[in-house]
């Protein structure tokens, strides 16, 4: 019996032995597939929510689970009303219309109840990026970078280029 144990104990250590240098191998593979950019993606900086009723999302957020709200800020340059939610490792952004040619307005006419809008990658150089993704044929939504909601420059990817996602590039 004893015998047993150890011929099963050693076969599980060279089979997992065997998986790690699996593993191992096939994370240099995925590593070597990157490819060299002038620019450098960086971390997940927000998703956005498209909000029928703010103060009722706000509420959600704040005053049912608990997380940290700021203040609604109007971007009329955009054309929405923000409010940003603190979750730790990342935020989500809460959009609501404001004037009439407001994007979030179409939006939420096709999606009453609200939904995901955006995802929001940081990135360490913007200008370089664009010039990049043009070059790939990936469309730009703007001729130029517009300065975001935190202040920093901002420019949207065209979402039929990024498999159905609104794309946001923000500069870190």
């Amino acid at each position: 019996m004893a015998a047993s144990i150890v011929r099963v104990t050693g076969l599980l250590c060279r089979s997992h032995m065997l998986m790690q240098a699996r593993s191992i191998s096939s994370s240099l593979h995925l590593a070597q597939k990157i490819p060299t950019l002038p620019w450098k993606l960086g971390r997940l900086n927000h998703v956005a929510i498209a909000v029928p009723d703010l103060k009722k999302a706000c509420s959600l957020y704040q005053d049912v689970l608990g997380a940290k709200v700021s203040e609604t800020v109007p971007l009329p340059e955009h054309g929405v009303y923000t409010v940003f939610v603190e979750l730790g490792n990342t935020k989500l952004e809460l959009l609501h219309p404001l004037g009439q040619k407001s994007p979030i307005s179409g939006f939420l006419q096709k999606n009453k109840d609200g939904g995901m809008h955006h995802i929001c990658i940081e990135v360490d150089n913007i200008k370089e990026a664009i010039a990049d993704l043009k070059k790939k044929k990936i469309r730009i939504l703007s001729e130029e970078p517009k300065i975001g909601a935190h202040g920093k420059l901002v420019v949207f990817l065209h979402p039929k280029d990024c498999d159905g996602v609104l794309v946001e590039l923000e500069e870190a």
